[in-house]
């Protein structure tokens, strides 16, 4: 593509993009901002829902005829319950908001915002990661893929016994292998997640055997309402650029062009 001028991503995340082929021929890499976060903040705060009320279980029971699992009493509230957000970007601040009108008491780890200025009249910071995670009863990851899982075998072993964990943001957060081994044991009792290590995950994945784990196809940006954003603000992106006036912030390579 010799001609290339710009290239205008349907979404935020860019991991299927050659950054480094775009730097070297100075072409800016453009994302749509904050189109998506409500959609994802609502899909976190509805896996968190679906997970502790056990609701794969629960339409099993019906679908099955095995009415009587209810009285097992697996379901929870999480009235009055913890959440630990880590990584309190625009996504963590809307599950922040929804998860508080349940009533569920919530702190968020953020080292790098705690840096530049924790956000006033925010939800508490939990500086110290290992003691958030001890005292959480559910986690939900917010931030980007690391260079190692944000929950290893060793971080699964500090949550408390039951723990949930939500992942709507990358596959690789999370050992997938440790965290079947952790639901294996009850040290986590249910999962939410959106996004895996490799997708679509294969049909023997370890994680698709629990009826504890709600999983879903990485779609959780993927609403009728923020389609239309992403498709929008894609295509204003490119007539930005031609016009001069592309707003600086939604070029994630702009350090090299």
């Amino acid at each position: 593509a010799p001609s290339l001028k710009i290239v205008s991503r349907h979404g935020v995340g860019y991991d299927a993009v050659d950054v480094g082929a775009l730097n070297a021929r100075k072409i800016p890499l453009a994302i749509v901002g904050d189109v998506n976060s409500g959609s994802v903040a609502e899909h976190a705060m509805m896996l968190i829902l679906a997970a502790s009320h056990r609701l794969v279980r629960a339409d099993q029971s019906v679908r099955s005829g095995n009415w009587g699992w209810r009285n097992k009493l697996e379901a929870s509230e999480v009235a009055g319950k913890r959440l630990l957000i880590v990584g309190y970007g625009r996504i963590g601040r809307n599950l922040a908001r929804m998860a508080t009108a349940f009533g569920m008491e919530v702190v968020a780890h953020d080292p790098y915002l705690e840096k530049a200025g924790w956000p006033e009249g925010s939800v508490k910071p939990a500086s110290e990661f290992n003691a958030a995670l001890a005292s959480a009863d559910v986690v939900s990851l917010h931030v980007p893929k690391p260079d190692r899982p944000v929950l290893g075998a060793d971080e699964l072993a500090m949550l408390k016994k039951g723990a949930i964990i939500i992942n709507t943001a990358r596959g690789g957060l999370v050992d997938e292998a440790a965290l079947a081994a952790a639901l294996t044991s009850g040290q986590v009792g249910a999962i939410g997640f959106d996004v895996f290590d490799d997708e679509p995950p294969a049909a023997s994945h370890p994680l698709t055997g629990f009826d504890q784990a709600i999983l879903t196809p990485h779609n959780a940006a993927l609403t009728v309402e923020c389609g239309e954003r992403m498709a929008v603000q894609s295509v204003q992106n490119v007539l930005d650029f031609f016009a001069g006036r592309l707003d600086a912030g939604l070029i994630v390579n702009k350090d090299k062009i």
